[in-house]
């Protein structure tokens, strides 16, 4: 999926098509979507918009964009499939999408997931719902001073989108279990960073010290595209 996808019309996937015709004869009755997402999640959703997929950072295509509308003017979903199948196993020279992100059947079913719903208003059901990064909404409580407040398992998310502490001096610690690097930051009600972490990989923690006052605030993510691929929450100080 590289950034040439970004100029990608409805006529410019169709005239792809023509070159990946073989890859998109058809939709295989074997592609696992489930699995699709949950790679789309780990590995794409860092650079790529899919909103039924909860988002995504804007550093390469925005895949809703690029096939969204000819998908709706009829493009068949195995030649999407196609398309993207080839993208992802042709990277471009150039292109910020590492070799082999994907490859064989997960390839497929990241193509088949992409092709499914690339534009389509709604939110997935069923087993797809539940797929990709796994988000509460129930609030983190701090303790004992201290807000833990981990990266989710895959994607551009923390592990809640809420989180509440008493005013006064906090530690806030994010451990990163993915691969994705990441990092936490504090915003206050002014649109001004507080404190910030270090970004921190795989089994690291990115953390700070802050003094809050009663109040919200937002954390975020800010290593760039991050937080606006998702990865932000709301800190009430009560």
């Amino acid at each position: 999926m590289s950034s040439g996808l970004t100029r990608l019309s409805a006529i410019a996937i169709a005239v792809l098509a023509v070159g990946f015709g073989a890859v998109g004869c058809g939709r295989s009755n074997q592609a696992d979507v489930v699995n699709g997402k949950n790679l789309f999640v780990e590995q794409c959703q860092r650079c790529h918009v899919l909103e039924r997929a909860g988002g995504g950072a804007n550093v390469g295509p925005d895949l809703d964009a690029a096939f969204g509308p000819a998908l709706n003017d009829g493009l068949g979903e195995g030649t999407v499939e196609g398309v993207v199948l080839s993208q992802i196993a042709n990277v471009r020279r150039g292109s910020t999408m590492p070799a082999d992100l994907v490859t064989g059947g997960d390839a497929r079913d990241v193509a088949a997931y992409v092709a499914d719903v690339a534009g389509q208003p709604g939110k997935d059901t069923g087993a797809l719902a539940e797929a990709g990064a796994k988000v509460s909404t129930k609030p983190i409580v701090a303790e004992s001073g201290t807000l833990e407040m981990p990266a989710a398992d895959a994607g551009l998310a923390f592990a809640s989108t809420k989180a509440e502490a008493s005013p006064g001096k906090l530690e806030i610690a994010m451990p990163n279990p993915q691969s994705v690097q990441h990092n936490i930051a504090l915003r206050d009600e002014s649109d001004q960073i507080v404190e910030e972490g270090e970004v921190v990989g795989q089994g690291g923690t990115s953390m700070f010290t802050a003094t809050v006052k009663p109040g919200k605030y937002e954390y975020v993510c800010t290593v760039p595209g991050h937080e606006e691929g998702g990865m932000e929450g709301i800190l009430t100080v009560k």
